[in-house]
């Protein structure tokens, strides 16, 4: 089986992507995975480490754009479409898979006119622009939150969550062993966050006190590199500062807390691997989305959010101080982030996808699911969907 994943641009769209071509390509060795989206996204770097083949297509947003680059967005819109036209005819992918991004809509609609299986994965609780036109056309919607149910087609929708990469998986089942230091994972996302580093730097004058019992790893992005460096180096604390972090698995498995955004890969990484978690949702996402992933995590008593108007350094000091200082109320939230995890979310996209082929190609489906690992059963069992 060969499937193509078209999008990407940032973590949140990307890494879904990259747990589903794990999930198929540890199926069988003959299955394989395509990538395609631009030079200029995550992607481009991301998906030829990961050992998967990547291909390009000259595509850029159209909303929320200025003028200028909106206009310049339109006039590449046809170049887009004949680049993933002459793809998905040398590919020849048997499920064409949506990941979110700009760059999936011309790929997913090619897909869709040369009629080819397709489905999109939508990671928020309210879908982006390109999703929401796509979701009217493909086969399949994979959600990741219910409240996003009322923007498709119920006869398409598959409420899964999001999926995640295997090697963040070992989270789920390690034990958690305290360290010598209460260790803060602070990122921003894949480039970044100038609003979380701030506010992080901020608190540090605070919390001087416990400098010997804090250590941080903490992911900044290319701009604020040095500077949030040289802040922890000046201040004495114990810090890991660095400008990507490859080995998420790891930092993960590392830390007693997490000080993030709230995208909606983030959230469903920090319920696979355990964490609680401080979630300051970006303040320009679009349609607040980001506060309203939040909301959930908030609600089962998992994180706390705050709104980076009003979250000061002092404030985060005392909630990093509170935490620290009452280990039973860590662990609780680390028990309801468990218990909204779920890590069988790659495997059940999966299993649709193979019964997207098989109903489109037939037998000839029905010899590769059987060569790609999968009876030939419908829907995952725990998959939530509804006519």
């Amino acid at each position: 089986m060969r499937v193509l994943i078209a999008g990407g641009g940032t973590g949140g769209h990307l890494f879904p992507g990259i747990a589903l071509a794990e999930e198929v390509s540890t199926r069988h060795p003959k299955n394989d995975v395509v990538f395609i989206g631009t030079d200029r996204g995550l992607e481009a770097r991301v998906v030829p480490a990961a050992g998967y083949h990547f291909a390009a297509i000259p595509s850029r947003g159209l909303k929320g754009m200025g003028f200028g680059k909106f206009l310049l967005g339109v006039v590449t819109l046809p170049l887009s479409f004949i680049s993933a036209w002459r793809l998905l005819r040398k590919y020849q992918p048997d499920v064409v898979v949506g990941v979110g991004g700009y760059s999936s809509g011309p790929v997913v609609m090619a897909a869709w006119m040369m009629g080819l299986p397709t489905a999109i994965q939508e990671q928020n609780a309210v879908p982006g622009f390109t999703n929401k036109v796509l979701g009217r056309f493909v086969k399949a919607v994979f959600l990741a939150f219910e409240e996003a149910r009322a923007f498709f087609p119920q006869s398409t929708v598959y409420v899964i969550g999001n999926p995640i990469r295997g090697k963040l998986m070992e989270n789920f089942l390690r034990p958690h062993k305290p360290h010598e230091r209460f260790t803060i994972l602070v990122f921003g996302g894949s480039l970044g966050a100038k609003g979380v580093n701030s506010r992080v730097l901020d608190a540090l004058s605070h919390l001087d006190d416990l400098k010997e019992k804090l250590h941080f790893i903490h992911q900044t992005g290319k701009a604020d590199l040095e500077t949030v460096r040289k802040g922890y180096a000046e201040r004495g604390f114990h810090a890991e500062v660095l400008e990507f972090i490859d080995d998420m698995s790891t930092a993960y498995g590392s830390s007693e807390l997490v000080i993030c955004r709230a995208g909606a890969t983030t959230l469903a990484e920090l319920t696979v691997c355990k964490k609680a978690s401080i979630l300051i949702p970006f303040p320009f996402a679009t349609d607040d989305h980001q506060a309203m992933n939040a909301q959930a995590m908030v609600k089962a008593g998992a994180a706390l959010m705050f709104r980076e108007s009003a979250l000061t350094g002092e404030r985060l000091a005392e909630e990093v101080r509170g935490l620290l200082r009452e280990p039973e109320r860590l662990k609780k939230m680390e028990r309801a982030a468990g218990l909204l995890g779920r890590p069988e979310a790659a495997k059940e996209l999966a299993e649709v996808c193979v019964q997207m082929m098989l109903d489109k190609w037939g037998p000839k489906g029905r010899h590769r699911a059987e060569r790609a690992g999968q009876a030939v059963a419908a829907a995952p069992k725990h998959a939530d969907k509804k006519p």
